[in-house]
């Protein structure tokens, strides 16, 4: 039984909490991603994290452990319902979901692409180094946000905007631009002006500061702004730059410490990973130092890959005729299987925690512990 003391998250704010690492905004255009079951006014007082949503296993596990929703990699409803029959397994499935008001959150390839998603993760697990995207799919937008600040308080909203994530340039941080001026105004009637007086012309000591801000921390940069800001009403720009911001896109390409043959990667990957098998494709004694791995399926990103520098290419599901054209052009490929995306879910459950610990939530992230592998060798 609950603390009825217990303040807990509503499914929109769990939600809103893992979009801050994976907005939808990130996801491909076919992809079907967000809340697809569900009440988003509902209280969350559990999260179960799967990688699959649809699985029989995982619904059972989520109504017995008294989850209020799932959060899956891997979609509930992907292509268009026309009948729901609860005689069949599929609408069984989303029978026992509605009755036991349990909710689905799906965050696909957001999470793919996301910067600390799952193919950071699965690089990370292998202990890559000077990692870079794999494919690009798009660039964050950059903008320029201009603010005139009075000069008495320009290092406090220079520091606001720097904290809120403003001006990123490469690994720096905090870059800004300012340059001293004068400003002009007239307070008007019903206003209340924090220097000046109603009908009089102020003339200001003001700090013109330049930064660099994104789409996705733009509103956060400008409440701090506003927050930090002494005047009633704040004048400030905001202009779209032609120049490209952050790279992102679909798996990651990097370096292993140290050269390992195909085999030795492939034994190493079996642990990293968490899988009994993998299928190789190449000399088992090739010696391999440049690795690209992208998780789930990824067989059509090969030539990538090889545009790369890979030496060798992790991913899943990889069809005989991908595997003859990628050992032509000299690539070797290791074939995990497409759940190894489940070693994201206990870093993802790391992350969902710490900001319901953030944000003052009761909410418990837990990772399911139902095995949702189809396949099995013999």
């Amino acid at each position: 039984m609950s603390n009825p003391n217990s303040h807990y998250a509503t499914i929109r704010q769990v939600a809103s909490a893992l979009e801050e690492m994976a907005p939808l905004t990130l996801a491909e255009s076919w992809d079907k991603v967000g809340l697809q079951i569900g009440d988003p006014n509902r209280p969350a007082r559990k999260v179960l994290l799967s990688l699959d949503s649809n699985d029989e296993g995982v619904i059972d596990e989520a109504i017995r452990i008294g989850a209020d929703l799932i959060i899956a990699h891997h979609a509930m409803i992907f292509k268009a319902v026309q009948t729901i029959r609860t005689d069949s397994p599929y609408g069984r499935k989303l029978q026992k979901l509605l009755a036991a008001q349990v909710g689905v959150y799906v965050a696909h390839t957001n999470l793919d692409i996301a910067e600390g998603g799952i193919n950071d993760i699965l690089a990370g697990r292998l202990h890559l180094e000077n990692v870079k995207v794999l494919s690009r799919v798009h660039n964050t937008r950059l903008k320029k946000l201009v603010v005139f600040v009075p000069a008495t308080h320009h290092e406090l909203v220079r520091k606001a905007v720097g904290d809120a994530g403003a001006g990123w340039i490469g690994n720096y941080s905090h870059c800004t631009f300012n340059t001293p001026g004068t400003g002009t105004f007239v307070p008007r009637e019903g206003t209340n002006p924090f220097i000046g007086e109603q009908g009089n012309l102020e003339q200001v000591d003001e700090v013109r500061i330049e930064t660099i801000v994104t789409d996705r921390n733009q509103d956060a940069v400008i409440a701090a702004m506003l927050e930090a800001h002494p005047y009633e009403e704040v004048a400030y720009d905001i202009y779209p730059l032609e120049i490209m911001g952050q790279e992102l896109g679909v798996g990651r390409v990097g370096d292993l410490v140290q050269d390992m043959t195909l085999e030795q990667f492939a034994q190493f990957c079996k642990g990293q990973l968490g899988v009994e098998h993998a299928r190789i494709v190449g000399p088992h004694d090739r010696v391999v130092r440049r690795v690209a791995i992208l998780g789930g399926s990824g067989e059509e990103y090969w030539p990538e890959a090889l545009k790369k520098g890979a030496d060798v290419y992790v991913t899943g599901d990889i069809r005989y005729h991908y595997a003859q054209d990628a050992l032509a052009e000299g690539l070797c490929l290791v074939d995990p299987g497409h759940n190894t995306e489940k070693v994201c879910l206990p870093a993802l459950q790391a992350f969902l925690q710490a900001k319901m610990n953030e944000y003052g939530y009761d909410t418990e992230i837990v990772v399911s512990e139902t095995n949702t592998e189809p396949f099995s060798f013999v």
